[in-house]
C-alpha cells in the first residue's frame, strides 16, 4: 500500500443513498448530488468522464451500489469497492467526527487519496449473470422435485416418459453449476469469499452462490443486519399488556431456503451446531424455531469470517 500523496491523481468519493448519490472529486474541489436512478448515475459519468479519473471509490453497503459500478464498469472509469469498515477506521484516523453527506463523500474521496485501494476486480455484469442462473436453478430444482413426486404416484407404464426427463433436468443442473463455478473461479473476491464460507463444515456451493450473489453486503454490515437480511432475526411483538411471541419476518427468502436445508446437515456434521441444536430442543424450544436459530448463528459466523478473512474455526463458537 503507498500511502505517499500524488496531486496528479484525481480520486472521486460517492456517498450511496437509497435516493441520492453525493460525489465529491479531489482535489478539484467539485462537489456534486444526483438521483440514484438511472438519470441520475447517468448525469454522474458524464461529469466524471471530463477528468482524467484515477480511481473511483464507493462504499459496499449493499445493492445499492450497483447500478453506479455498472455504469463504472461500462464506461470504463476505474472504480474500487470499499469496505466501509476501512473508511470509518480512517475516519477515525484523521479524526473526523462531523458527518454528513458531503462530508461523507469527501472523506470516501481523501481515502482513495491517501490509502490507495486496489481497484476492484469484480465485474458487476456477473452479479447479475450469476443471480438469473441461480434463479434458472431454482426452476429446475422445482421441476425435478415435481417429477420424482410423479415418479412415486404414478403407474410403471408412465414412468418411462418420466425417467428422461428427470436425466435432462439432471444435466441441465450440472450446466448452471459448472458456469456458476466458472464465474466464481474468474473473480479473485468472489473464490476468497467462496472459500471462506464453504470452510464451514455442512456448508456447501448452494449456499454459498446464494451469499455471494444475493447478499453482496456479507461481510460489509454488522451481525444484527446480517441477520434481518436472511430473515432469521426475531422480532417483538408488544402492544400495551399484550406480550407475543417473537417471531421472524422479511429478508431475503431464497437465501433463508437454502441455509434451511444447509442446516438440516449441518446439524448431523458440524458439532458446534449440533450441540446448540440439541441444547435448544432439550429445553422445550420447537424443531424448526431451534433450526431458525442455528441459522442466525450460521449467518452471524459467516458473516464475521468474510469480514475478517478467516476460516472456518470450532474455537471461534
Amino acid at each position: 500500500m503507498n500511502t505517499q500523496i500524488n496531486q496528479n491523481e484525481i480520486n472521486v468519493g460517492v456517498d450511496t443513498g437509497k435516493t441520492q448519490l453525493d460525489i465529491y472529486i479531489r482535489p478539484l474541489g467539485i462537489y456534486f448530488t444526483v438521483t440514484n436512478d438511472e438519470d441520475g448515475i447517468k448525469t454522474a459519468m458524464t461529469e466524471i468522464k471530463k477528468h482524467k479519473v484515477t480511481r473511483v471509490v464507493i462504499e459496499a453497503t449493499g445493492r445499492l451500489e450497483q447500478a453506479f459500478i455498472m455504469a463504472c464498469a461500462k464506461a470504463k472509469i476505474p472504480f474500487v469497492i470499499a469496505n466501509p469498515v476501512n473508511i470509518k477506521r480512517f475516519a477515525g484516523a484523521i479524526n473526523q467526527k462531523a458527518k454528513t453527506d458531503k462530508l461523507d463523500a469527501q472523506l470516501i474521496a481523501h481515502y482513495a487519496e491517501a490509502i490507495k485501494p486496489t481497484l476492484s476486480q469484480l465485474k458487476p455484469e456477473q452479479i447479475r449473470l450469476m443471480s438469473d442462473l441461480l434463479s434458472r436453478r431454482r426452476q429446475l430444482m422445482d421441476m425435478q422435485t415435481m417429477e420424482k413426486n410423479r415418479l412415486q404416484i404414478m403407474p410403471k407404464e408412465i414412468t418411462s416418459s418420466i425417467k428422461p426427463v428427470l436425466t435432462v433436468l439432471k444435466n441441465q443442473l450440472e450446466k448452471i453449476d459448472n458456469k456458476i463455478h466458472k464465474l466464481i473461479e474468474s473473480c479473485d473476491e468472489y473464490k476468497i469469499k467462496n472459500d471462506i464460507i464453504q470452510s464451514a463444515p455442512g456448508v456447501g456451493k448452494v449456499v454459498a452462490f446464494n451469499l455471494i450473489s444475493e447478499m453482496p453486503e456479507l461481510g460489509y454490515i454488522n451481525n444484527k443486519e446480517a441477520a434481518s437480511l436472511v430473515g432469521v432475526a426475531p422480532f417483538n411483538r408488544e402492544s400495551g399488556s399484550y406480550k407475543g411471541k417473537r417471531m421472524i419476518r422479511g429478508g431475503r427468502s431464497q437465501i433463508r431456503t437454502a441455509m434451511y436445508m444447509a442446516m438440516m446437515s449441518a446439524i448431523q456434521c458440524n458439532p458446534t451446531f449440533k450441540t446448540l441444536y440439541q441444547r435448544l430442543v432439550a429445553v422445550g424450544k420447537p424443531k424448526k424455531v431451534a433450526i431458525i436459530a442455528c441459522i442466525r448463528k450460521l449467518v452471524i459466523t459467516l458473516n464475521s469470517m468474510v469480514r475478517d478473512g478467516v476460516y472456518w474455526d470450532p474455537k471461534m463458537n
